[in-house]
């Protein structure tokens, strides 16, 4: 068995992380991104379903392994929630067990690594992308698909017991302080350690653009029900034309946004596409009916968007020091674009954004911590 002498570790993701277009994913590419940059040898396993594996994430890793996830209907009658069911993996286990190398567990997805005695004495780390039960819970209740709510609540409640699964860890690497606070109170050795965007830098064109984008994982119940409420009761009658982007809208989303004119629907954006999007729009609008760890959307708004529109529940619990503009219900929100879209932002915004995003977000600090505890 090798040794840890020579700064090796190993991540198992929930999904293959490229192309970097989502949220959970974009974590843990940058991540993986940021360790290797600081000369970490990187062996990175995933699970594929649907994706295509990644020149892009193999030249970065030492070594990179595939597994299939096991979709198999009888996962669904399993005690343990089916997203960790379906990525337990004798081959994973065999192919961590040629080392002792430390390893990080991306989500609660992947810990049925935890679950194998095999598994005892490894230094193990679990990145949580969210309190998983409560998520799962919110997702019920605002999906639509009678057949995926049931899904949903039945996967919270496992979720919610599953969770205790985290004592196991060697420690937990919270994303956010809420996540942070959360998990303080029933385990020990709990780090923040916060998201990684893949911006370090702000990046914000000077002027004035004319539309407003909304922009997520749109077969996403949270974000196609945001987007639905931006279309009826903010844009709906309104001279502002409202872009809305992201992946695999539902039918219902795109039937809503061309039932009024000043609505244009992007699926599925290439990345490059995205980010020109993000930065040509006069306004970056997000909404959210529930706060869940660190909105990775929101980092990228703000490193590269002009003005940020956001509700309390978006920036929940950050000191967000005027970084955003604040607006909850339709009519405040459709108030604040109004009075926006007049507004070039200039020079003197772009330099102060500079120096309030250095205090607010920095990624590096987080890497400096990371690379401690697996040492």
């Amino acid at each position: 068995m090798k040794n840890t002498s020579d700064n090796h570790i190993h991540i198992v993701s929930f999904d293959i992380p490229c192309p970097v277009n989502y949220g959970g994913v974009i974590d843990v590419f940058f991540k993986l991104k940021a360790l290797t940059e600081r000369g970490l040898k990187v062996h990175f396993h995933c699970f594929e379903y649907g994706r295509e594996h990644s020149e892009r994430l193999e030249s970065l890793c030492e070594t990179t392994h595939y597994y299939k996830r096991d979709m198999s209907f009888a996962n669904f009658f399993s005690k343990i929630p089916f997203i960790v069911t379906s990525r337990i993996s004798e081959s994973l286990i065999q192919d961590l067990k040629q080392d002792d190398y430390p390893i990080i567990l991306e989500g609660l997805h992947s810990c049925g690594v935890l679950l194998d005695p095999r598994m005892k004495n490894r230094k193990i780390f679990v990145r949580t992308h969210n309190v998983e039960h409560e998520y799962y819970k919110y997702l019920a209740e605002t999906e639509k698909n009678l057949r995926k709510k049931l899904f949903l609540r039945i996967e919270s409640r496992k979720l919610r017991k599953f969770e205790s699964i985290l004592a196991k860890a060697s420690g937990i690497l919270a994303i956010s302080n809420k996540d942070y606070e959360y998990f303080k109170k029933s385990y020990d050795n709990v780090y923040l350690i916060p998201a990684y965007a893949g911006f370090d830098k702000v990046y914000i064109l000077e002027g004035q653009g004319d539309y407003v984008l909304y922009h997520g994982k749109l077969d996403v119940s949270e974000n196609y029900n945001a987007a639905e409420f931006l279309i009826k009761e903010v844009f709906k009658g309104l001279d502002v034309k409202l872009k809305i982007a992201g992946m695999n809208p539902p039918h219902h989303l795109v039937k809503c946004a061309e039932s009024e004119p000043n609505v244009e629907l992007i699926e599925n954006p290439e990345d490059d596409d995205l980010q020109e999007l993000i930065r040509n729009a006069q306004i970056n609008i997000l909404v959210t009916a529930q706060s869940t760890g660190l909105k990775l959307k929101l980092l990228n708004a703000l490193f590269n968007g002009r003005y940020c529109v956001v509700n309390d529940k978006m920036v929940e619990g950050l000191d967000i020091n005027d970084l955003c503009i604040v607006a909850n219900t339709g009519n405040e929100i459709k108030t604040v674009v109004s009075d926006l879209m007049t507004k070039p932002f200039v020079e003197e915004q772009v330099e102060i954004r500079k120096s309030r995003m250095d205090a607010f977000y920095n990624p590096s600090h987080a890497t400096d911590r990371l690379v401690e505890l697996l040492g």
